[in-house]
């Protein structure tokens, strides 16, 4: 069973950084995609960052030059670096599994397992 733990929100001020965590086994990334979603008041869930099982990564419009998705094999942790922070940003943010597509990885469908979340929060 895939399980997912987030950490590292908290709060900044506008044009601040932070750098999000979330453990996972290497299984799992490899057999995976492994993608950030974000969530803010009254908004729906939308996905923010992506890692496919081939190892690219795309973003969102809205976060592209400012988030950096990585892994670390070694501790087996997906990252997601957060800079030039705007208050649009405040939002809880979440790891998941995301299910590729049976015959096109690279396509990443639909997310099979969460993390609980955590909390960022930009203030201008």
């Amino acid at each position: 069973q895939v399980q997912l733990e987030e950490s590292g929100g908290g709060s900044v001020q506008a044009g601040g950084s932070l750098r999000l965590s979330c453990g996972v086994s290497r299984y799992t990334s490899s057999r995976y995609c492994m993608c950030w979603f974000r969530q803010a008041p009254g908004n729906e869930r939308e996905r923010v960052a992506c890692f496919d099982p081939y190892g690219t990564t795309t973003y969102a419009d809205s976060v592209k030059g400012r988030f950096t998705i990585s892994k670390d094999n070694a501790e087996n942790t997906l990252n997601l670096q957060l800079n030039s922070l705007k208050p649009d940003d405040t939002a809880i943010y979440y790891c998941a599994a995301v299910d590729p597509h049976p015959w096109n990885p690279g396509v990443c469908l639909e997310p099979n397992t969460w993390g609980q979340g955590t909390q960022v929060t930009v203030s201008s």
